[in-house]
């Protein structure tokens, strides 16, 4: 589970809720022609957008902002530099009995295992990693789409309200409700886009690009076993997919830098 998504929404829920609190009634923040105004219009602008299979998959994808935890890039190459060790020692029909901790790295080990040539291997995998990225990308326009819908029913229903009030000037009672209706659907389609939506489809991209780091890490890991490159040199290759603190190993704190003689005449 991703901590980082829940504290963010979390933390906002509490917010808004308490800025409400302290204003004064709850109640008047609720308006149920507002909620359907915005909510339900928005899903049906997404629907003509996008075709229904691909709403419907955008809310399986959008749990992986929640529940899928990425893989560490330095231990998967890690994992990737000791199965060429294995390789090396063993072959690569070695790699058959041992089990990946990714999908996609199980997949690689498998076409290595039953002797794939390396330009076969390098082109199913790239592809697997573009469609892979292609999929994201459909949840991730689906979430910003919803949310440039969001705002935009927010004002419709100002509009309504406003129309509503003006035309029922004469009547005081019905100026409460109507411009309850107007600022409240600006309200609601704001909170919706740029805390729900938007915030999603970027949670989204990010988790894509991850993704799609490890992806090419297992790629050309395999590509270097398949070439039968020592593991060492494989892991300053794949080190290279790393930011620059990451790639040196970190000093203990028991270790101290080597003392220079110094010369004294």
């Amino acid at each position: 589970m991703d901590l980082a998504t829940i504290i963010g929404l979390f933390g906002g829920s509490v917010l808004i809720v308490i800025s409400i609190f302290l204003g004064g009634s709850a109640t008047i923040f609720f308006n149920l022609p507002s909620l359907l105004l915005v909510g339900g219009g928005t899903i049906a602008v997404t629907f003509i957008k996008f075709k229904m299979s691909d709403v419907i998959g955008s809310f399986n994808v959008a749990m992986k902002a929640f529940l899928v935890k990425m893989s560490d890039p330095e231990a998967m190459i890690e994992e990737m530099v000791n199965f060429t060790r294995i390789a090396k020692k063993e072959g690569l029909i070695a790699l058959e009995k041992e089990v990946a901790s990714d999908a996609f790295a199980a997949k690689a080990l498998r076409y290595l295992s039953d002797g794939y040539d390396e330009g076969l291997i390098e082109d199913m995998l790239s592809k697997d990693i573009r469609l892979t990225i292609q999929r994201h990308s459909i949840g991730q326009n689906v979430f910003k789409g919803m949310g440039d819908s969001a705002p935009a029913f927010g004002m419709i229903g100002t509009l309504i309200g406003l129309v509503q009030m003006l035309s029922s000037m004469d009547d005081p009672s019905s100026i409460g409700p109507a411009m309850a209706v107007a600022l409240l659907t600006t309200l609601y389609g704001a909170l919706l886009a740029n805390f729900i939506f938007l915030p999603l489809a970027d949670k989204l991209s990010l988790r894509s690009e991850q993704e799609k780091l490890n992806k090419s890490i297992i790629v050309e890991a395999a590509i270097g076993i398949n070439r039968g490159v020592s593991p060492m040199v494989l892991e300053e290759s794949l080190k290279i997919f790393l930011a620059p603190k990451q790639r040196e190993p970190e000093k203990k704190a028991d270790e101290k830098e080597p003392e220079v003689a110094v010369e004294t005449k």
